[in-house]
């Protein structure tokens, strides 16, 4: 490991966000998910004393679908988490890393100095970014 560069969380990080009102439904979600690619949404903040909060497919999954709940009557706010994890843009991914895993999640919120969102992070994103230095060959 010595030698390794060193990696930051915005080095890595997906920097386009899609946001979703916490007022939306989850139909709506899914919608915003679809057209956008995404996995995951920022829940805007109702006001500048709020928090942050993210919904994903896993919530949708586990708290609408597998329940049986109709998606058009479902509000974002009811099924999302928050407060979310957040993690500084300039975070090294080895720490990111054994956060996320610590609290058992699967991405995280990156924000700048400023804690306004700059993007998402996932372990997929930050393990596949990792290698070990490679000894060299001589031939």
């Amino acid at each position: 490991m010595n030698g390794s560069p060193i990696i930051r969380v915005g080095d890595v990080m997906t920097p386009t966000i899609k946001k979703i009102a916490g007022m939306a439904t989850v139909a709506e979600a899914i919608e915003t998910m679809r057209e956008a690619g995404v996995s995951s949404l920022v829940v805007e903040r109702r006001d500048a004393a709020d928090e942050y909060g993210l919904v994903a497919i896993t919530d949708i999954a586990r708290e609408v679908i597998a329940t049986e709940r109709p998606v058009h009557r479902v509000n974002v706010y009811e099924i999302m988490t928050k407060p979310v994890l957040s993690v500084p843009v300039d975070m090294q991914t080895k720490y990111a890393v054994r956060l996320l895993v610590s609290f058992k999640l699967s991405r995280a919120l990156v924000v700048d100095h400023a804690r306004a969102p700059a993007g998402i992070v996932t372990l997929r994103d930050m393990v596949l970014c990792y290698q070990e230095p490679q000894p060299s060959r001589a031939k």
